[in-house]
C-alpha cells in the first residue's frame, strides 16, 4: 500500500497498520450492536405497549348478556299508555320470576342485574307490536357493569365481601343464571354503534368516530388545497427575498408549534370573534387544519423540489408555459410525494387531544353528531373522558378505543406508504 500523504509504500501487515485496523473493525462492530440494541429495545417498548393495552382492552370487545322471559301484563301496560307505562316494574317482575324464593328486598338488588336499557328493549317491542300486550316477551339485554365484570373474571371472588362491588347473595344468584344458561357472552357491537352513556355497558364510540370523520373532512378540505397552493407559489413562482425567506423560516416554525397554541387561537378567534358553536366537530376541523397546514407544504415543496429539474427544462424547451410546466408536468410527478405528506399529517391530527379539549370537545354527549355543527367528541377526547371517569368499566373500554385509535392511525400510515409505492417515479 503507498501511503498518500508521503508517496512512500506501507506495508499492511506492520503493527501500526493492524492495530488501527483492529481499532476500526471495533467500533464497526460496536456502532452495529448499538444500533441492534436499540432497535430491539424500541420493539419490545412497542410490544409491551399493546401487550398491555390488549389485555385490559379485549374484554371490552365482548359484553355479558342475559336472557330474560318479561310478562307483559296487562294490569301494568295499558293499550292507550304504553309508553308511559311502569317498565322498570315489569322488569322487576321478570327477575322476580327468576328467584321465587327470593324476599321483597333482594327482589329490588336482583332487578339490577340487567342493565338500565333493557325496560327500554321491551318498551320498543310492544310499541312496534301492541298485540304483544298480555304476552310473555323473550328479550336478550346486556348486564349491568358489575355483574359483566364479575362473568368476565374482572372481580376476585376472594376478595373479603365488604370490599367487592357484589355481595356474596348477588354473586350466588347471578351464579344460578349462568348455570341456568340464560347467560352469555357475545360481540360487543354497542362499541361502535352506540354513543357514549354514564353507564359503561351501554358506552360506545359512535359520536366520536362520527365526530373524528367531521372534523378530519374539515381539515382536509381546507388544508390540502390550500397547502398545496401556497407551497407552489412559494417553490415555483415566489421571487427569492428577504420576504419569501421570512415566510418559509414563519412555516418552519409553526410546524414545531405546540397543539396547544393552535387550541388557544381557535377558542380566542373562531369561538370568541367569530361566534361559532362550541364543541362542533368543524371548529375542531378548522383548528387541525391550521395545525396540518405548516406539514402539508413542508413535504408538498419537499416533493415539487424531488422532481429533477431537466423535466421542468425539457418542457420549457418544447414551448410550453411556466404554469403549464409546474401544473402539467411537475404536480403529477410530485403528487405521491405530496399524498403521503398529506395523509400522514392528517394522521397526526387524528390523535390530537389539547386542541380539541380547548374549544369544549370533551362534553358528555350522548348521541352521535348529525352535521358537523353539532356538539361532539373526537377519539382522543373520547379516550381522555373515559380514562378520567371513576367507573371501574371504563377501565377496559379506555384501553379498547386506544387500539381503535391505532387501528385508524396505522390504516392511514399504511395508505401513505402504498400511495408512495405505487405512484413513485424513479428518474
Amino acid at each position: 500500500m503507498t501511503d498518500i500523504s508521503t508517496g512512500t509504500a506501507q506495508d499492511w501487515n506492520a503493527p501500526e497498520v493492524r492495530s488501527n485496523l483492529r481499532r476500526r473493525h471495533r467500533g464497526e462492530r460496536w456502532l452495529r450492536g448499538i444500533g441492534l440494541a436499540a432497535i430491539l429495545t424500541a420493539f419490545a417498548v412497542l410490544v409491551i405497549l399493546l401487550g398491555s393495552l390488549t389485555a385490559s382492552g379485549y374484554k371490552a370487545f365482548s359484553q355479558t348478556f342475559i336472557t330474560l322471559d318479561v310478562p307483559v301484563s296487562a294490569d301494568r301496560v295499558k293499550p292507550d299508555r304504553i309508553a308511559a307505562a311502569n317498565w322498570r316494574g315489569v322488569m322487576q317482575d321478570a327477575v322476580a320470576a327468576m328467584f321465587p324464593d327470593a324476599t321483597d328486598a333482594e327482589r329490588k338488588v336482583l332487578a339490577a342485574i340487567p342493565s338500565s336499557v333493557a325496560q327500554f328493549a321491551v318498551r320498543d317491542r310492544v310499541l312496534a307490536d301492541p298485540a304483544l300486550i298480555g304476552q310473555t316477551v323473550t328479550v336478550s339485554v346486556p348486564v349491568s357493569d358489575p355483574f359483566d365484570q364479575l362473568h368476565k373474571g374482572l372481580i376476585d371472588r376472594a376478595t373479603p365481601e365488604e370490599n367487592r362491588r357484589l355481595k356474596d347473595a348477588e354473586i350466588a344468584a347471578f351464579d344460578r343464571l349462568v348455570e341456568a344458561g340464560k347467560v352469555a357472552l357475545r360481540p360487543n357491537w354497542a362499541l361502535v354503534t352506540s354513543a357514549d352513556s354514564r353507564f359503561p355497558e351501554l358506552a360506545g364510540l359512535r359520536g366520536a368516530l362520527i365526530g373524528s370523520f367531521y372534523a378530519l373532512l374539515t381539515c382536509f378540505v381546507i388544508s390540502f388545497p390550500i397547502g398545496i397552493g401556497a407551497a407552489i407559489y412559494l417553490e415555483e413562482f415566489a421571487p427569492k427575498n428577504r420576504l419569501s425567506d421570512l415566510i418559509e423560516i414563519n412555516i418552519n416554525n409553526l410546524a414545531a408549534v405546540p397543539s396547544v397554541v393552535f387550541g388557544l387561537l381557535g377558542l380566542a378567534v373562531f369561538l370568541g370573534w367569530f361566534g361559532l358553536p362550541r364543541s362542533a366537530p368543524f371548529v375542531g376541523g378548522l383548528v387541525l387544519a391550521l395545525m396540518t397546514l405548516p406539514t402539508i407544504i413542508i413535504a408538498t415543496r419537499a416533493a415539487l423540489k424531488a422532481v429533477p429539474p431537466s423535466i421542468r427544462e425539457a418542457a420549457l424547451g418544447i414551448g410550453a408555459s411556466r404554469q403549464q410546466v409546474v401544473f402539467q408536468h411537475v404536480l403529477p410527478l410530485a403528487m405521491p410525494g405530496i399524498l403521503t405528506g398529506t395523509i400522514i399529517g392528517l394522521a397526526q391530527a387524528l390523535g390530537e387531544t389539547a386542541p380539541l379539549l380547548l374549544i369544549g370537545m370533551n362534553a358528555f354527549i350522548t348521541a352521535a353528531p348529525a352535521t358537523p355543527f353539532d356538539a361532539a367528541t373526537a377519539l382522543p377526547t373520547q379516550i381522555f373522558i373515559w380514562a378520567d371517569s371513576p367507573e371501574r368499566g371504563f377501565v377496559s373500554r379506555t384501553s379498547a378505543a386506544i387500539l381503535v385509535l391505532l387501528g385508524f392511525l396505522i390504516l392511514m400510515n399504511g395508505l401513505a406508504i402504498f400511495l408512495r409505492n405505487r405512484f413513485e417515479r424513479r428518474w
